[in-house]
């Protein structure tokens, strides 16, 4: 089920528009149990890169996702190019955009700012997110949220002071880490801080990219247990090439790549094309069984391409047929 959108003359801010929150949970409890999809993007880093980027948008807006994702970079790095594609893709395409907001190096007004913008064009969706810090800065000193569980209460508070959905305010995602996450090895602690941002008022869970399917299933069960009971999304990636996987290595942290994996990608040898060919034969193998076990939803991370993921996404359809 997807949201409608009214269009006559100019778009009018949420006329029209099913609260994604709702989306996603109708969604997870059709008795299809067809998984939502999604994508994420991140903002071009020259002028020169906006062109082929909405090519390449053009080309997932065919896929009919549930919504786009659009990164942040570190400590706010990419804070305007962030906000210039996230309102471009509202106003030039049928897609439902979703921000990235860290609460790393940001104020109260900063925050208070940014959603103004938001609210006034329309974008009725954010990922709220802890972030991480510019190199070298400690997080105790930066901004005046120190938890992401904090960030998620104020931008529900702010919403509805602004009037989103008529005081309902925005919908509100955030992440979750099936593997752990690296600064609290405490697995039990981990579970207590993703329950605290969905009592804050999270309506869902998009997961940390993963490859191995059991250790997603393990960590859903223990968030059934655990009462956290809103729609969860799973982060899938293909892998573009052996340079990729070590880049994936370093950024996600504590992700685990089985050794099923890792064999398959060594077979490729260095033939370029066959280890792309194994990166995404796998991601389709994922996606085949998050489907077979009713998965909310699955949540691509693109790198701004689209054959690969395109490739996977067939195969998904293919899982819900």
């Amino acid at each position: 089920m997807r949201h409608t959108r009214m269009v006559c003359g100019a778009r009018l801010p949420y006329l029209g528009v099913m609260h994604l929150g709702d989306v996603l949970s109708l969604q997870a409890k059709s008795t299809r149990r067809a998984p939502a999809v999604s994508f994420e993007f991140f903002p071009p880093k020259t002028e020169a890169g906006w062109a082929p980027l909405f090519r390449t948008i053009s080309e997932f807006t065919e896929l009919a996702p549930s919504f786009v994702s659009v990164t942040y970079g570190a400590g706010g790095t990419t804070r305007d190019k962030t906000h210039a594609l996230v309102l471009r893709i509202r106003r030039e395409t049928p897609l439902e955009p979703v921000p990235h907001l860290t609460c790393v190096g940001h104020t109260r007004d900063d925050i208070r700012r940014i959603l103004e913008l938001y609210a006034v064009n329309g974008v009725e969706t954010i990922l709220a997110l802890r972030g991480d810090p510019p190199t070298g800065a400690k997080f105790h000193s930066l901004g005046d949220f120190r938890h992401a569980a904090d960030l998620v209460r104020f931008i529900r508070d702010e919403g509805a002071r602004l009037g989103v959905h008529g005081g309902r305010g925005f919908c509100v995602g955030v992440a979750g880490f099936p593997e752990g996450h690296p600064e609290t090895p405490n697995t039990l602690h981990q579970l207590d801080h993703l329950k605290a941002k969905v009592e804050a008022g999270a309506d869902y869970i998009v997961t940390q990219l993963f490859f191995d399917n059991h250790a997603f299933h393990d960590w859903r069960e223990r968030c059934n247990i655990a009462h956290i009971c809103v729609p969860i999304i799973a982060g899938i990636m293909p892998i573009p090439s052996m340079q990729g996987l070590q880049r994936m290595a370093d950024l996600a942290a504590g992700t685990r790549f089985p050794a099923a994996l890792l064999r398959q990608l060594a077979q490729a040898g260095g033939d370029v094309r066959a280890v792309e060919d194994a990166g995404i034969e796998w991601a389709e193998q994922q996606c085949r069984d998050l489907a077979a076990h009713e998965v909310d939803g699955v949540h691509f991370y693109t790198l701004n391409k689209s054959d690969a993921t395109k490739r996977v996404c067939r195969a998904l359809e293919c899982a819900r047929a």
